[in-house]
Formats: structure tokens, sequence, C-alpha cells
């Protein structure tokens, strides 16, 4: 099976975004209509930067899709900066304009900044913070939409939902949780301003964000991020890049101000004993003629996994039932 990948470009207040995936198969029914409802999502919710009320995104498939159909090739998607008009002249690519805006020349903390500029020899500092910015994630959510959809021909599906708002906290959801538990939690969580499931919780989130505001400052936060209906064998031991959970840690912790990812209970477990955090197997008797030889699996389709479950979902990625 091919690998999805994916490359994103442009500026915060250039013309444009552009994100492409290669690796979606032909067939595959895709509109832009199905990107822009996860772009919505993105701008969504309480306590918004103003960069939120100026954009209003909205995707243009500019190739790999051909009458609401995937062609199997490369797919890229467009999204205007509607806040490029006021900076026509100060992002043009014409040397005519040079100096026509005034270059940023201090640094912030917590940003980019100065890396960038004494990695790249930049005196003009809007030349690492343009690239750097989260505006850059409305490419990948584009490109995480086209994923989303293709993963939805297999029933498998993506949640999320907040836990923490500076120190203000939700209790945390078992991740032993059933599948159709936490797609309850997923939409209280999507109904909630701030995107979290506990009401409680989610009024002192509020409140909090009000005052920060207030003092013109920001929060952090912390959220939690599950999948549905995935099949057995996803990654690999054979190498360290193709082990799952690094891979899915590294993308997590390329979205700009993530600083920590946890897998399962993360590290919660490193203060209880390894009998506590290891997920015990358990197989029902009855599916035993199911998975007695490759050559029967083959022959009757059914999964070699069918019959070996989970009651708990400690360390993450476990089969619960």
């Amino acid at each position: 099976m091919q690998n999805l990948r994916f490359f994103t470009s442009g500026e915060s207040h250039g013309r444009a975004l552009t994100g492409t995936i290669e690796g979606i198969p032909a067939n595959l029914a895709l509109s832009a209509g199905d990107i822009d409802r996860e772009l919505k999502r993105r701008q969504s919710g309480f306590g918004r930067g103003g960069r939120m009320k100026i954009e209003s995104d909205h995707a243009e498939i500019l190739s790999g899709v051909r009458w609401g159909k995937t062609v199997g090739s490369p797919i890229t998607v467009l999204i205007e900066n509607r806040d490029h008009k006021n900076w026509v002249d100060g992002m043009s690519a014409d040397p005519k304009f040079s100096g026509s805006i005034p270059a940023v020349t201090r640094p912030r903390p917590g940003h980019a900044d100065l890396a960038g500029a004494i990695k790249y020899h930049q005196h003009d500092i809007r030349n690492i913070l343009e690239r750097s910015s989260a505006r850059e994630t409305a490419a990948r959510v584009a490109l995480g939409a086209i994923a989303k959809k293709f993963l939805s021909e297999f029933g498998i599906r993506v949640g999320s939902y907040v836990i923490q708002i500076g120190r203000v906290q939700s209790p945390k959801f078992k991740v032993q949780s059933s599948e159709q538990e936490l797609l309850a939690i997923f939409d209280r969580a999507e109904a909630s301003p701030v995107r979290c499931p506990d009401e409680e919780a989610a009024r002192g989130m509020i409140s909090l964000i009000e005052d920060a505001i207030k003092e013109g400052n920001s929060l952090g936060g912390v959220f939690e991020v599950f999948v549905t209906g995935v099949p057995v064998g996803l990654g690999s031991h054979v190498q360290w890049d193709k082990r799952l959970d690094g891979r899915l840690a590294q993308a997590l912790m390329s979205i700009q101000a993530i600083k920590a990812v946890e897998v399962g209970l993360g590290f919660e477990m490193s203060g209880r004993s390894g009998s506590d955090v290891m997920d015990e197997i358990f197989y029902k008797d009855s599916a035993k003629s199911q998975v007695t030889s490759r050559k029967s699996q083959v022959a009757s389709h059914k999964p070699l996994h069918a019959g070996f479950y989970r009651k708990t979902n400690t360390p993450g990625g476990s089969r619960a039932a």
C-alpha cells in the first residue's frame, strides 16, 4: 500500500496557502465542501484570535480531482488569504516593492523569530514569522480533511476534545472507553464553545479566557485525540521510523505551539508498576476455529486476530472490548 505524504507552502499574509497530498487512491468521492467543513471547524471556538474574524477559509481544489472523484494523482488545494489585500506590496515577490513596509527587528520569545533569522541570515524577521505562523495549519486541516474522507471509507473515525485550558481541568476520560462512548464524548465536545465535553469545566474555561483577553494574555491547554475502527498492525517494530507511536508524536509535535505528547496514560504510567499498565490479553473460545491457521484464514476470509481482545487500553492503541 502506498504511503500518504503531504507538503504545504505559503506565508501568513501572502496571497494564499497551498497544500499537496500524495497517495490518495483514485475514485474517492471528494468535493471542496468536504474540506470547507473542516476549515470552518478550525476557525470556530471561544476566544479565537482576531485573524479568525478576518478569514473565512474556502478550499479550491487545483489538481487530482475530476468531476467529483479523485484520479490517483497528487491533490493540490489552495486557500486564499483574505487579509492579503492589505499586504499586497509588503508581501510582493517583485523587488520594486522592497522596503515598502518596515522590517521586523524585535524577535519574540517563544517563537521561531530569533533562531530562524540567524539560521537563514535574515535581517527582517518577517521572512521567518510569515511561514512559522500558525496560519500554516489551515493548509494542514485542508489536507487532513481529505485524509479523513479516505479513512471514513473504512469506517475509521478521528475525534478530539479539550480537557484543560489554563488551570481549569476537566476530569480525564477513560482511555479504555468504547467506540460508542468516545464518539458520544466527541459529540458533546463539538457542541461546546471550548470543545470540552464537561459542561462545568467548560464554563470555568470560558471565564478564564475572558480574564486573559482583558489582560491581553493567552492561555495553554491540553486536548485528547482518539481514532476508532483502525485495523491491527499499523506501523511496524522493524525500524525506528516505522513505529506508530513515534510517527504520531512527530506529527503532533510539528504543530505550532505544541510542546508535549502523551500516548495512553503517558507520564502517569511512570508512577505505576508494570503490572498496572500492561493490558491483559483475552481470547474468546467461540472464535477459536476462525484463527487455527493462515490457510484456513485465507479460505474463510476470517481475520487472524479474531477472538483476541483486551478489557483495558492503558498504554494507548489497544483493541478494547
